[in-house]
């Protein structure tokens, strides 16, 4: 291998372009995989690359002839298959940024914020040196400031780098996906060896971690939830939507789900239990029980204000529900739906219960799921109601659960793989 530079540092090769023989840019680096052994200096063995659709794979650095400032460059064609960490592996950035060693000449603590690769004889890859901040105790400052010296160390200077802290790290990983959507880091976790994504899990907010949850396939789904001690995952499930909740309690052991719905606050439980009584494929199964719903003496400023709100998801923000009190599901008598477009159009005054779209019928629980898709299709809509036998509006059903259930359990996968074609 030919490099410019004979000590390659991860955290400045993160973001580098790569390229094939042919000088096409193929991804861009995201992290080095490192395999840690006691005794032994880590050796470094491939690249997390990122390619089209933001899916992440490996480059084993065999394959790669050059290393320079802004640019790797790779043999023949990468292998799209996407990228999880094994349990031998390590991956710098997301594990060894921010973990603590210890200084061994006057046993000061510090944090790494760097670490160097250097090619070996017989085309291996080694970390050779570390860069650190030490951490020194100031005065006024409780424990210990990370405001210390910076410094270059070889391995044999510190102690700890084996050491593993669960929450070392953790958070710098979240903080990389802080502008990205859940969608985004519930695939970064995947990739993950599982010990380190119930790492990430761990660190993250209830909110955070209900939002990545929701967008893993159903496996991964039960593994990540238990990780957790049974109090934080009935919090976690809180804070799901209740129809996604009741989907992932659904294919837990029955003793383990009612567990956690023993757990969870009883208004929560109760939505969940509602949804838990429809099978999968009817519209009971697929309705939400939060949409917006309102009162026909609601102004159309304040529904509007209503479908505002960020965390709602954009097909139910497309519309109101309207009811006779009370507004909460079961509720009571419904009276019709009015559509976000047609509220734009209204003085911001006016009533909504005068707005409704006499034309959409509601939706029975026990309706399959190939009706739902059939009148979703006729009336062109994000969003349509459920109702019982006594026209109280239960919840509804919105065109991304739909399709969640259309398409098959892989489909994020084969969309990757088209993204990737092109």
């Amino acid at each position: 291998m030919s490099q410019s530079a004979e000590r390659v540092y991860v955290a400045r090769l993160v973001g580098t372009s790569v390229f094939d023989p042919l000088g096409d840019a193929v991804g861009r680096v995201r992290d080095v995989v490192l395999l840690m052994r006691r005794g032994n200096a880590p050796s470094a063995v491939g690249l997390v690359v990122e390619v089209a659709g933001r899916r992440r794979v490996f480059l084993p650095l065999t394959r790669v002839t050059s290393i320079a400032p802004g640019q790797v460059i790779c043999t023949g064609v990468l292998n799209l298959r996407r990228f999880q960490a094994r349990a031998s592996e390590t991956l710098a950035i997301a594990e060894l940024l921010e973990r603590s060693v210890t200084i061994k000449n006057g046993r000061i603590p510090a944090y790494i914020e760097d670490l160097a690769i250097e090619p070996q004889r017989g085309g291996t890859w080694q970390v050779t040196t570390l860069f650190v901040r030490k951490s020194e105790r100031r005065k006024g400052v409780l424990g210990f400031s990370r405001r210390g010296e910076a410094v270059v160390v070889g391995l044999d200077e510190v102690t700890g780098l084996m050491r593993r802290d669960q929450l070392q790290g953790a958070q710098l990983v979240i903080q990389s996906f802080a502008d990205h959507k859940p969608a985004d880091l519930a695939a970064a976790l995947m990739e993950m060896s599982p010990s380190r994504s119930a790492e990430i899990a761990a660190a993250l907010d209830d909110e955070r971690l209900a939002d990545v949850l929701e967008e893993l396939p159903e496996e991964e789904q039960i593994s990540l939830l238990g990780t957790l001690r049974n109090e934080r995952a009935a919090d976690v499930l809180e804070a799901m939507d209740p129809d996604d909740a009741a989907d992932l309690l659904g294919d837990l052991p029955d003793a383990q789900a009612q567990k956690l719905l023993e757990l969870m606050e009883p208004q929560d439980a109760d939505q969940v239990r509602q949804l838990l009584h429809y099978e999968d494929d009817t519209a009971g199964g697929l309705m939400t029980t939060e949409p917006v719903i309102v009162g026909p003496e609601t102004t159309v400023a304040t529904c509007l204000a209503l479908v505002r709100k960020q965390q709602l998801p954009p097909a139910l923000a497309s519309m109101v529900f309207v009811v006779r009190p009370p507004l909460e599901t079961p509720t009571g008598r419904y009276i019709g739906l009015v559509h976000t477009q047609r509220l734009l159009r209204e003085a911001p005054h006016d009533l909504i219960g005068g707005h409704t779209d006499p034309a959409i019928e509601s939706l029975s629980a026990d309706d399959s799921l190939q009706e739902v898709s059939r009148r979703m299709a006729a009336y062109d809509i994000l969003a349509m109601p459920v109702v019982d036998d006594d026209h109280r509006l239960l919840g509804a059903v919105s065109i991304d659960d739909v399709l969640d259930h259309l398409l098959p359990s892989d489909w994020r996968e084969h969309m990757d793989d088209e993204e990737d074609a092109s």
